[in-house]
């Protein structure tokens, strides 16, 4: 009788995680196949000046052949630079004298955008016998020509401020005891993500030579988004425990590394993906690495803002769920406690 009884309580548990297990693969191969496998640019917004005719008449003879570019319109060139540099748009189109038109890139940005700019831009103008000047004001890095060392640096900090969350809510329970285990947990999570941004910001610099002069600047933007996934999966978990595990990789793994705009610029994604970059963990922190070292801060403003929320979020969702669930679940003396009661 007690093996029969251990079997029921081992059976449904197992089922319920390997059903988990198969949704998320599932899932996973969705997201990744769905979003990827055939990425078609629509609507890469390019500046334009107000009342540039030359410039806005080749857009909109661009717009009419294909929506894989969209013209955004500012009242003065100084304010199409500032968008630029702002990554509000991948390129600007002006007149450049002599019936020529400036192209200004600014591939840091999303080299794949850029390049479909490029090419559409390019051939209007040869097939309207309008010279185009091409140059790039932010380039990407030569040792990151395809413009992905952001992305799977950002996935590098994610997935270690995740896996830290975890690892600590299988060996000392999803849920601390009161805020005296909330706050240990609180601290632990956060010096293990300046310890990652650090190791991170080495690796991409001296030792990889990718950006050997933006260490503290990714060191520090490494923490921040090491922190925030790891204060996000460790609130989640610590309300739903480890089964809460499956909804943080489905947040942070299965929609937020393709919706991230990492691989591919938004543009290129399905509608319903295109907008998460600016809100989803992994989108978050590569455009943060993007602007701090591609475009001087430029642009920070609101992933860094939104990083800071989502670490916010995560330490009172932690909290909480100490308080109340950590609370709850405090076995009383003498009786045995399982992981998540401990």
């Amino acid at each position: 009788m007690g093996e029969e009884s251990a079997v029921r309580e081992w059976l449904p548990r197992t089922v319920a995680l390997l059903v988990g297990t198969l949704i998320l693969a599932s899932a996973f191969i969705a997201a990744y196949v769905g979003a990827l496998h055939a990425p078609t640019p629509r609507d890469i917004p390019v500046g334009v000046v107000r009342g540039d005719q030359p410039a806005q008449a080749l857009l909109v003879a661009i717009r009419q052949r294909t929506t894989s570019v969209k013209a955004i319109t500012y009242a003065d060139p100084a304010a199409a630079e500032a968008a630029l540099d702002g990554r509000d748009v991948y390129a600007t189109l002006t007149s450049a004298g002599d019936g020529a038109l400036a192209l200004t890139l600014a591939s840091a940005s999303a080299p794949a955008a850029t390049e479909v700019v490029r090419q559409v831009v390019t051939t209007a103008g040869q097939q309207a016998e309008v010279p185009v000047q091409v140059t790039d004001r932010v380039p990407v890095s030569p040792d990151d020509p395809r413009g992905l060392v952001p992305f799977y640096l950002a996935i590098g900090f994610v997935l270690g401020g995740y896996l830290a969350s975890t690892v600590l809510g299988v060996s000392l329970g999803t849920a601390p005891r009161g805020l005296r285990g909330a706050g240990l947990r609180i601290a632990a999570l956060a010096v293990h993500a300046v310890l990652l941004g650090i190791v991170g910001a080495v690796l991409v610099g001296p030792v990889l030579g990718v950006w050997p002069d933006h260490v503290p600047t990714i060191a520090a933007v490494g923490a921040l988004a090491a922190f925030a996934a790891a204060m996000v999966a460790a609130a989640v978990q610590g309300w739903l425990g480890l089964f809460g595990t499956g909804l943080v990789i489905l947040l942070l793994v299965v929609l937020g590394n393709p919706g991230s705009g990492g691989v591919y610029a938004p543009e290129f994604l399905p509608s319903v993906l295109r907008g998460m970059h600016r809100w989803n963990v992994p989108g978050l922190a590569t455009d943060l690495i993007k602007s701090a070292v591609y475009f001087d801060g430029r642009a920070a403003r609101w992933p860094g803002v939104g990083l800071a929320i989502w670490v916010a979020a995560g330490i009172v969702g932690l909290i909480t769920a100490a308080l109340v669930r950590g609370r709850r679940d405090t076995a009383p003396a003498g009786r045995h406690r399982t992981p998540d009661q401990r």
